[in-house]
């Protein structure tokens, strides 16, 4: 399985090459610092692990991935895109999409 792990993050690294796929300071993502990261999830998190799961990046940016199918990949945010999220989050903008409501 870890052979297959790192054949699809070298095919993943190679698509953001082929793609240039970079961040704000011109660098290609860390794909192979995706399973070692400092992975961690919200403390609202429940029993079943039913979570995100947030981690910082060397290059700077925050990978978000589905905690209980961290092998899926996980998507890049710039601290700025981040930021503006958390306070969409904070300010209630996203409560439909998890069924609480306004």
């Amino acid at each position: 399985m870890i052979g297959l792990e790192t054949d699809r993050l070298d095919l993943v690294a190679e698509a953001a090459t082929r793609e240039n796929w970079t961040s704000s300071n011109g660098k290609v993502p860390h794909m192979r610092d995706l399973p070692t990261a400092a992975w961690r999830k919200s403390s609202f998190s429940d029993v079943g692990g039913n979570c995100v799961e947030v981690a910082p990046l060397r290059d700077g940016r925050i990978a978000v991935r589905n905690s209980k199918q961290p092998e899926a990949g996980a998507v890049l945010f710039t601290p700025a895109e981040m930021d503006a999220w958390i306070k969409g989050c904070k300010a209630g903008e996203f409560d439909d999409l998890a069924g609480t409501g306004r």
